[in-house]
């Protein structure tokens, strides 16, 4: 079950981690079919005999399993003109020390050098620094010994300011922007823009036009204009660093889903299929001290341990074995269940599913197709997507028929995308519209719909 709980990329650490710590488990094809019927015999007539008549007999010989020659172990063996093998790898700097890097161009005191230090080490990785003056004063003077005051601190905080990415050290979303805003070039639309930030700036995140209009005397395209300005700026200016520096996580998909002549195939990433066989060399330990005279109690102790390691190797190859025999069986019932979808394209097409569904159908536990869904990928003409995002509820539409949760949403999201955006559709009227397409659901169950979908109110929609 844990290894089906694997993703591919995950299962292969796994696969290596066995690799390494059982020296009887090794890859490739299997030189010759009868040696798991060979290992077996060896097993069940070593069991039979737990007696041991001698000792002091060395069995060095079936232990050796280095096949390295001595000198490859040296450190000289390699010539001048070699290929190089290390592999090089992105070594980027943190946005602190990016911040840093940048104080060094102005001309600080030791105080000052201190004060500005400690500024950029409380800047998250927004790029905003989340903390009142009054409590960096204070943590200064107890983790610092510096004895300063806000004045001071607010000297050395524009300083910071003054660093790049526009925008960082903010202490709000509304200094952030203002501080974008007056590295720009000066034109009226920007003087608009700042003065609406700093004297209106609920008027302007709550969207009430109108006000804005009235209160600076402007006609609708000046409120534009401005508008247009304040979505052109960085709310998150750390992010425009940071995530440069962030490891890329590359989604490797577990399965492939193509259309052959207007019929599905489906197909198991080759990663997930290793090729592993027992220990040629580990059985004919167990050989050797079958066929061996005498045996000491050292030789005992040492083929309780090739047998332990040998049977480890079994069972992990009869385990992956079932794994792809699980993974292809759930995802091959999961593609049959929503063929329509994967024909198509169109999620409108996405039949209800429930994990039980699939569960009856291949007569498994749900939790197994649990762990299948939850954390395994398909590459499928239309994308690569989680195997979880096909499965939904059901409701019932005007004419009886279950239908998706899903394609309600995406048919609520598509009415959202084509409204005037001067007067965008309140929930209610949402409802409505979905009611007139044969969807009879409550105001709540669209706002809910629409919360899942990230989608805000209509007034927080609107546009001029």
């Amino acid at each position: 079950m844990k290894l089906i709980q694997l993703p591919t990329q995950a299962f292969e650490q796994r696969l290596s981690q066995e690799l390494e710590e059982n020296p009887a488990l090794e890859t490739g094809k299997e030189e010759s079919e009868a040696l798991s019927d060979e290992y077996d015999d060896l097993y069940e007539q070593e069991s039979e005999n737990e007696t041991i008549e001698t000792e002091d007999i060395n069995i060095d010989d079936y232990l050796s399993d280095d096949e390295i020659p001595d000198y490859r172990t040296k450190a000289n063996n390699y010539s001048s003109d070699d290929e190089e093998k290390s592999v090089p790898y992105a070594a980027g700097i943190s946005f602190n020390q990016y911040l840093i890097n940048q104080l060094n161009t102005f001309y600080l005191s030791d105080d000052e050098w201190s004060i500005a230090e400690f500024l950029v080490g409380s800047v998250d990785e927004s790029g905003y620094i989340r903390r009142p003056i009054a409590d960096i004063m204070d943590d200064l003077a107890f983790t610092q010994n510096i004895y300063t005051d806000e004045q001071a601190i607010s000297k050395i905080l524009s300083i910071v300011q003054d660093l790049d990415p526009p925008g960082v050290g903010a202490r709000s979303l509304e200094e952030c922007l203002v501080i974008q805003l007056e590295r720009k070039e000066l034109t009226p639309s920007v003087e608009l823009a700042t003065a609406i930030l700093k004297k209106s700036f609920e008027h302007f995140t709550k969207k009430h036009y109108q006000k804005l209009i009235q209160k600076h005397t402007i006609t609708e395209d000046e409120l534009k204009q401005a508008i247009g300005e304040i979505e052109k700026l960085n709310p998150k200016p750390g992010g425009s660093y940071s995530g440069n520096n962030r490891m890329v996580e590359h989604v490797v998909p577990d399965f492939a889903i193509r259309i052959v002549e207007g019929e599905l195939e489906l197909s198991l990433n080759g990663r997930n299929a290793p090729e592993l066989h027992v220990s040629r060399e580990y059985s004919n330990m167990l050989k050797g001290y079958k066929e061996a005279k005498e045996k000491s109690k050292s030789q005992k102790d040492t083929v309780m341990f090739i047998k332990q390691k040998l049977d480890a190797a079994k069972w992990f190859i009869d385990a992956i074995r079932q794994r792809q025999q699980t993974l292809f069986i759930t995802m091959n019932s999961i593609m049959q269940y929503q063929n329509e979808y994967f024909l198509t394209g169109d999620e409108r097409n996405l039949r209800p599913m429930i994990l039980k569904d699939i569960a009856d159908e291949i007569g498994m536990d749900v939790s197994t197709v649990s762990r299948v869904a939850n954390s395994k990928y398909v590459d499928t003409p239309y994308g690569t997507k989680l195997i979880k995002e096909y499965f939904s509820e059901s409701m019932k539409n005007e004419q009886g028929e279950d239908v998706s949760t899903k394609e309600i949403k995406k048919i609520l999201e598509t009415v959202i995308q084509n409204e005037i955006k001067k007067k965008p559709l309140t929930d209610d009227k949402l409802a409505s519209i979905l009611k007139e397409k044969g969807y009879p659901i409550a105001r709540r169950t669209v706002a809910k719909y629409r919360e899942q979908l990230s989608i805000p109110v209509a007034r927080m929609r609107k546009e001029i």
